[in-house]
């Protein structure tokens, strides 16, 4: 049965709008122009216990929006939410018990005061008992590596550290959901992978449900198993990572180093292929093959038959690419 249900879900934003100038300005002191924003147009899906979830689209797509319409935030113009069984906005003080939500632009902590009497704040929030709190403060202060940060006081805190603090306060109360936007934004490679890494870990320990809205590629490829994607507020692809790959990854980079000979063959390479995906460097050619198009058998029989290979590296177009390529079709 379905942990989250998402119908038929509407949301718009009237927007304030006014012309550069002194004049405009002071007419919209008595008179003010709007535009409606529509961010989210009949979103319809479900999300099963357990999962990892990438909601991915581009800048003002709605990703947040729906976030804070599951977290109880916002409410939406039309359509229905039922999480676990509540209704978000309407049964919001019983249902924030069972999720946890953590925004990468957005502090559940107070700026001046130390990590540790935020997370006892939190606790008396949740008023979660306290050996189930020191319990699960004990491990996340172990897993996320917390120990020498819970005296300082957050404004002190460099931006991965907060993070690990951030993600730490939004668990502290065992919540069955955890909604993550942009929970990696602007952290460096190390804080990536640790976040990452426990994030993977609660989820297949715990059974911690996991919607993660980013723009980093590689944290919905290191995490995720489904993709949903949407775009000017509608919903465009729900499937498996490895689906899209299948559906819209075609394309593979064949790197061959060679060894050069005076003939230098290796300049007739485009013309051999019949390709212009061609980057040649001394020793070394990098090819562009559309798997739907072209077998890579028949292209690695060509070049050896001009060239002295001496090693082949054969890799999927990135996610990145994928995605990129994903936007266009659609217009984003």
């Amino acid at each position: 049965m379905p942990v989250i249900e998402l119908h038929h879900i509407s949301k718009s934003f009237k927007v304030a709008t006014r012309s550069s100038g002194l004049a405009n300005a002071f007419k919209a002191l008595f008179s003010r122009e709007y535009t409606t924003v529509q961010a989210l147009d009949d979103i319809s899906f479900t999300i099963e216990p357990g999962e990892i979830v990438g909601y991915i689209g581009p800048n003002g797509a709605g990703k947040s929006t729906t976030i804070k319409i599951m977290s109880g935030i916002l409410v939406p113009d039309r359509g229905q939410c039922r999480i676990m069984g509540y209704t978000p906005w309407r049964d919001r003080a019983t249902y924030v018990r069972h999720i946890g939500v953590v925004f990468g632009q957005r502090s559940q902590l107070w700026w001046d005061v130390p990590v540790i009497d935020s997370f006892e704040l939190l606790r008396d929030i949740y008023k979660v008992p306290l050996p189930e709190y020191r319990r699960s403060l004990d491990q996340l202060t172990e897993t996320l590596e917390l120990s020498c940060l819970l005296r300082t006081p957050v404004r002190q805190l460099s931006l991965g550290q907060r993070m690990r603090c951030e993600i730490a306060a939004s668990l502290l109360h065992n919540p069955d959901i955890l909604f993550l936007d942009e929970p990696t934004i602007g952290l460096d490679a190390v804080s990536k992978k640790a976040v990452r890494q426990f994030i993977r870990t609660i989820n297949q320990e715990r059974g911690v449900t996991v919607i993660l809205t980013t723009h980093d590629m590689q944290d919905i490829e290191a995490l995720a198993d489904r993709i949903i994607m949407i775009g000017k507020g509608k919903l465009l692809i729900d499937g498996k990572l490895g689906e899209l790959r299948s559906r819209f990854g075609s394309q593979k980079t064949v790197t061959i180093d060679y060894r050069t000979r005076q003939d230098q063959a290796a300049d007739a390479l485009p013309d051999i292929l019949g390709t212009e995906a061609v980057h040649l460097a001394d020793g070394r050619a990098v090819i562009l093959v559309d798997t739907d198009r072209t077998n890579i058998s028949e292209v690695l029989g060509k070049v050896t038959d001009h060239l002295e290979v001496l090693d082949v590296t054969i890799t999927s177009q990135p996610i990145e690419e994928i995605v990129l390529n994903l936007y266009k079709e659609h217009q984003l």
